[in-house]
């Protein structure tokens, strides 16, 4: 788009929790327009968590947002291209970037795991995340690595 910038869609809150980070996170997670199917997985996951910190004094909603903190990055690499040459250009994240990117990497190695059913491969990758390992930490990890060895590449930002 040239002229306007698109509207940004509001999203309702969740029907439990009555918080927008879940709905979102619940978006990403559907398949197929399921969408009550993915609060199912959702809401069954974050059971699983409860029972397997019940030391834990943080409800199960607050430790998926500290394992969403946890794998949330802050630098990416971005290609550019100058005279001839492809550089890894270490760039910010917008803020609802950096959201979106950890919901994703948080779903995507979940979906990867080996495990029963989605709600437990889920939670699995919830408290890995949570306890700062795990592969969505891990993949962080790797971009701010990215980001530090292109480090010298920092002044071609755009």
């Amino acid at each position: 788009m040239r002229k306007a910038k698109p509207k940004k869609r509001v999203i309702l809150p969740d029907p439990v929790f009555n918080d927008q980070k879940v709905s979102k996170f619940v978006n990403h997670l559907m398949y197929d327009g399921k969408k009550n199917t993915s609060y199912e997985i959702f809401y069954n996951a974050l059971k699983t968590v409860e029972t397997k910190l019940p030391a834990e004094e943080k409800s199960a909603l607050e430790v998926w947002k500290k394992a969403l903190d946890n794998v949330t990055p802050q630098l990416e690499v971005k290609s550019r291209r100058i005279g001839g040459a492809t550089f890894q250009v270490p760039t910010e994240i917008r803020p609802d970037r950096k959201e979106s990117i950890s919901m994703k990497n948080l779903i995507a190695f979940a979906r990867k795991r080996g495990g029963k059913s989605m709600a437990d491969k889920l939670a699995a990758e919830i408290l890995d995340a949570y306890n700062e390992q795990g592969g969505a930490f891990k993949r962080k990890e790797d971009m701010h690595r990215m980001a530090e060895a292109n480090r010298a590449f920092a002044h071609f930002r755009f």
